[in-house]
């Protein structure tokens, strides 16, 4: 029971770090390489409670934007894929329960079985979309390993590329104003375009 409450508690602070403090734990553990910034993204992707955005851009500020962005990038996608194969391997015991307990969810697996690489490549690209539902979802359809795959990296990709792009450099986005609107203006692009294809298939 300690070490569960411990997880909660340790699942608790995570949630609500702040970017600061983000760096601070990045650059406590630097010791130990690219470790610490790909794990906090892979933990993401089997926690969405967890702040992805936050991780990220934190990395580009610690490893600068290419390292950054590769580490967030590994660690995304590594995890998106074990939550893929873990709905694959159990999905034959439990997928007919989830899918008669949401049965709304019938489109999203529907779409994703008729289209697959579109709507997961696309969700991908949204930092704020459900990406956890796509990938059981899709762990639990049809689609061949190798379309989720490639469809959910390059999506990623693509999200994980814009906020490190603008975040390796926070004292420009200081310096030059316009740099924040832009930031802002993406981010809510990318929020409004994730909501409206959530709200479509979820």
């Amino acid at each position: 029971m300690a070490s569960a409450g411990s997880f909660h508690e340790w699942i608790t602070y995570a949630k609500d770090m702040n970017l600061e403090e983000i760096k601070n734990l990045l650059h406590r553990y630097s010791q130990f390489g690219p470790l610490p910034g790909i794990l906090l993204p892979f933990l993401e992707a089997l926690l969405p409670i967890l702040p992805l955005v936050v991780f990220v851009v934190a990395n580009a500020a610690a490893y600068g934007m290419w390292l950054g962005f590769l580490y967030s990038w590994i660690g995304v996608a590594s995890g998106s894929l074990v939550v893929f194969l873990l709905a694959r391997r159990f999905g034959y015991r439990y997928g007919d329960r989830i899918r008669g307990r949401f049965p709304k969810s019938e489109k999203l697996f529907g779409f994703i079985e008729r289209k697959g690489f579109t709507p997961i490549f696309l969700l991908a690209c949204f930092p704020f979309s459900p990406s956890v539902i796509v990938n059981i979802a899709s762990g639990l359809s049809k689609i061949p390993l190798h379309t989720f795959l490639i469809s959910m990296a390059l999506g990623k990709a693509v999200m994980i590329f814009t906020l490190s792009f603008l975040g390796h450099d926070l004292q420009a986005m200081a310096d030059q104003p316009w740099r924040i609107v832009m930031a802002i203006a993406i981010l809510l692009l990318m929020w409004f375009g994730g909501r409206k294809l959530e709200s479509r298939y979820s």
